[in-house]
C-alpha cells in the first residue's frame, strides 16, 4: 500500500504492522470488526452467532457462524497474526458439525444471538436478508462453506486448502488481513488470496463443468450396460450360449465401464 504525495507528485510506501504490536486481539477486535461489518469479506453475509459451541458431545467453539445469500452456513475462523498449523482441520470439524443443523436449529441459534445483541425476530431478519416471503421456500444449509482470516498463512495451511478446493471442490476462501499505521491513523486491508478474485469465477465454472462431464459419463456407462444386457437377454431367448458365461458377464461390465470412463 502506498500513500500519494500530491505536493511532490510521488508515492510513499506504507509499512504494514502486526495486530499484536498494535495491542489488538483475535476475539475482542478482529472478530468484532467482521461481525459488525461482514461485507469486509467481499459479499453479503448474515452473522447468526459468535463463539458458537452448540455441538453435541463437544465443547469446541467456532469464531463466527453466518448465512450466505443461498441460505448456506458459512464458518468463519479468525487467527490474527498467524494461521497456526491446525486451522484447516479445526474448520473441517466445525463444517461437519454444522452440516447436521436443521432449519429450526438455525433459527434458534440466530434468535439466541439476537436476544443477546439486538432483540429482533430471527425469522423476520432472515427472510429480509434472503429476500424471501416465507421460510418454506428457502432451502437452508444445503452446503457449508469455510472462510479463513489471518495476517499470515503457513504453507501447510495453504497447501491443504488448495488440495481441498481442487480435488474435493470444498468451498474455502482465505483472506489476508493486514493492519497499517500512519501517524495516529489505523487502516485495515482485507485481501482475498485463495482463490484470488480473478480466478474464483473460473474455478467455479471449471468445477461445474467437471460435474457435468462426470454426470454424462455415468449416463453413458448406464446406457452401454443396458444395451449389452439387452443383447445378452436376447441371446438367451434365442438359445445362443455365447454370452452365458458368468465370468464373461463381469468382464463385459468392466470393459464397458473402462470405455465410458475414457470418454
Amino acid at each position: 500500500m502506498f500513500r500519494i504525495n500530491q505536493d511532490e507528485n510521488t508515492i510513499e510506501k506504507i509499512q504494514p504492522t502486526n495486530f499484536s504490536d498494535l495491542g489488538f486481539s483475535e476475539r475482542s477486535h478482529l472478530q468484532e470488526w467482521i461481525a459488525k461489518n461482514p461485507a469486509a469479506l467481499g459479499e453479503e453475509l448474515l452473522i447468526i452467532q459468535k463463539e458458537f459451541d452448540g455441538f453435541d458431545d463437544t465443547r469446541e467453539r467456532l469464531d463466527l457462524l453466518a448465512l450466505d445469500k443461498q441460505g448456506d452456513l458459512v464458518i468463519i475462523e479468525n487467527k490474527l497474526d498467524d494461521s497456526g498449523r491446525n486451522v484447516t482441520w479445526q474448520a473441517l470439524k466445525y463444517a461437519s458439525y454444522c452440516a447436521t443443523l436443521t432449519k429450526s436449529q438455525i433459527m434458534d441459534i440466530y434468535q439466541s444471538y439476537l436476544d443477546r445483541y439486538g432483540g429482533q425476530n430471527a425469522e423476520h431478519e432472515i427472510l429480509k436478508f434472503l429476500q424471501a416471503s416465507d421460510l418454506d421456500e428457502v432451502r437452508f444449509n444445503q452446503n457449508q462453506r469455510i472462510i479463513f482470516v489471518a495476517n499470515h498463512y503457513r504453507k501447510e495451511v495453504t497447501s491443504t486448502v488448495l488440495w481441498l478446493m481442487t480435488k474435493h471442490e470444498m468451498p474455502i476462501q482465505c483472506f489476508k488481513a493486514t493492519p497499517y499505521k500512519v501517524g495516529e491513523q489505523l487502516f485495515l486491508d482485507m485481501e482475498q488470496i485463495i482463490p484470488t478474485k480473478e480466478t474464483e469465477e473460473f474455478m467455479i465454472k471449471m468445477a461445474e463443468k467437471n460435474r457435468e462431464e462426470q454426470d454424462t459419463l455415468k449416463e453413458r456407462d448406464r446406457l452401454l450396460l443396458d444395451f449389452w444386457q439387452a443383447v445378452i437377454n436376447r441371446c438367451k431367448q434365442a438359445g445362443i450360449a455365447l454370452f452365458a458365461n458368468a465370468i464373461f458377464h463381469q468382464d463385459l461390465i468392466t470393459l464397458v465401464q473402462a470405455s465410458a470412463s475414457q470418454g
